[in-house]
């Protein structure tokens, strides 16, 4: 999906019964398992977490992915702060 305007991907989010997701606009999937999945969005990283998650379908040229298994939360993290010792995505969670 495109903005027909900018030439950027629109990011969207659509969640079914904590059961399917639907992401639009992702840039990069920075890694998945079964408890969680992070994406690079065009808002900024994305982490689902959940059980039995499963990345059905994924295309990056179209920035899209489908997720499925149940979903118990979704957090987004600014990408600015991203890499940077002190604001980094991974040290804010586990500090």
């Amino acid at each position: 999906m495109e903005d027909r305007q900018t030439g950027t991907s629109v990011h969207r989010l659509s969640l079914n019964g904590r059961k399917k997701a639907l992401v639009t606009g992702v840039k990069d999937v920075l890694s998945f398992d079964a408890n969680e999945v992070l994406l690079e969005t065009d808002m900024g990283i994305l982490m689902l977490r959940g059980d039995d998650l499963h990345v059905n379908r994924l295309s990056l040229e179209k920035g899209e992915v489908d997720i499925e298994g149940h979903v118990d939360s979704m957090n987004y993290s600014d990408t600015g702060t991203l890499g940077t010792k002190e604001g980094s995505f991974f040290g804010r969670i586990f500090r």
